[in-house]
């Protein structure tokens, strides 16, 4: 489970799917030096995200066992 503590890097290393949720939020994380570092309530709150549903996009796109075409 993602959780709000999480570093940005971590989520991403853990989960690549979640790349494209940080995405659709707006959030291009990957390339930011500081993803090693930033939990993502702070992503959140740096780019006005709702982190409840940041959250629950990156939950569900972590335990999406199947591959969307």
């Amino acid at each position: 489970m993602i959780t709000r503590e999480m570093t940005i890097a971590e989520i991403i290393a853990s989960h690549p799917k979640t790349i494209g949720v940080f995405r659709s939020f707006g959030l291009d994380c990957m390339e930011c030096q500081i993803a090693d570092y930033e939990e993502v309530e702070h992503g959140a709150g740096v780019h006005n995200v709702d982190i409840k549903e940041l959250l629950k996009a990156l939950n569900e796109a972590a335990s999406d066992v199947h591959d969307k075409a």
